[in-house]
């Protein structure tokens, strides 16, 4: 498997940047669905039909949406091989912050378990997942664990911070600055916002977190339940739910990510994988994959398409 990217696309960073800042994908509106969880909480999902049958779910990345270039791409590429498309977004994603005290985080598998079940509830027999970077995390953890449904046939996963820990210590370098500041300052404004409506949340200082490991230790960490940053990103790094997967699984990440440390690109711990094929292209950057084509179709999402058609 091979990617060779366009020659405008020049290093890593404008591979990563290029398409979120212009890739424009014609689709036809989504039509949301809000469904309630079991916490009394709620998930936006965005859905496009094709009464095929076969259900593509697309779980998004860190600070994303449905709306997003790379969620929509996915979307269109499935819709128009013949998929029904639903687009979940993670709580305090969808424009509307959501009720109870927790946001989502990279662990979070029982929201897309709840969603998996909602697709079985409406009669879906056949259900196909796809996640991009924190939500490739979420969906390889979920098939770890062995939660999956017999209903879920494949998976794909791109550009996935396998180790939590080191990806963000990666994130964090100066080279990685512009990223990483985009990050913080969405994941703080909603903080501030929550802490409007829950007093728990005490936004002291927070001007002065400067690193997605710091905003980690003081908010994700406890509000979802774990010690620290540290205790946070041992139990939710898919890395260590690897070798449970028993659903056939495509892993993809470019070498030239800027966001993934060494440890994202497990060949060894793969090598023998009865389920996972991992690839693992020179180029790429992070969730990028560009083409310059007629129909518009990224490398990464015909990759997604190939694989889910192959017996």
């Amino acid at each position: 498997m091979s990617y060779q990217p366009p020659l405008l696309l020049f290093n890593a960073h404008v591979e990563t940047i290029f398409p979120s800042v212009f890739r424009k994908v014609p689709l036809a509106p989504y039509v949301r669905e809000r469904i309630q969880t079991p916490d009394d909480d709620f998930l936006d999902l965005d859905w496009i039909r094709n009464d095929s049958g076969k259900l593509l779910i697309i779980s998004h990345g860190l600070e994303g949406h449905s709306h997003r270039a790379y969620v929509m791409g996915m979307a269109k590429a499935g819709l128009d091989n013949g998929f029904d498309i639903l687009a979940w977004n993670y709580r305090g994603c969808s424009e509307e912050m959501n009720r109870q005290l927790r946001f989502y985080h990279s662990g979070a598998t029982d929201d897309l378990h709840h969603v998996v079940k909602h697709g079985i509830q409406k009669g879906y027999k056949q259900i196909y997942l796809v996640g991009f970077s924190l939500g490739g995390n979420i969906t390889l953890k979920y098939l770890g664990e062995q939660k999956a449904a017999a209903e879920i046939q494949k998976a794909v996963a791109f550009s996935v911070p396998l180790n939590l820990y080191t990806s963000c210590l990666k994130i964090s370098q100066p080279s990685n600055t512009l990223y990483s500041f985009r990050f913080l300052r969405s994941l703080k404004k909603k903080v501030i916002q929550k802490s409007t409506v829950k007093s728990e949340i005490d936004i002291k200082g927070i001007d002065r977190i400067n690193r997605l490991i710091d905003f980690d230790d003081r908010y994700t960490a406890p509000l979802h339940g774990f010690a620290g940053a540290r205790d946070y990103y041992d139990r939710c790094s898919a890395i260590g739910f690897l070798s449970g997967i028993e659903t056939p699984t495509l892993l993809v990440s470019a070498s030239n990510d800027p966001f993934l440390s060494a440890e994202c690109y497990p060949h060894d711990l793969l090598k023998n994988h009865r389920y996972i094929r991992f690839e693992n292209p020179a180029r790429g950057g992070h969730v990028g994959f560009a083409q310059f084509n007629k129909n518009g179709l990224y490398w990464s999402e015909a990759q997604a398409i190939d694989f889910f058609r192959q017996v």
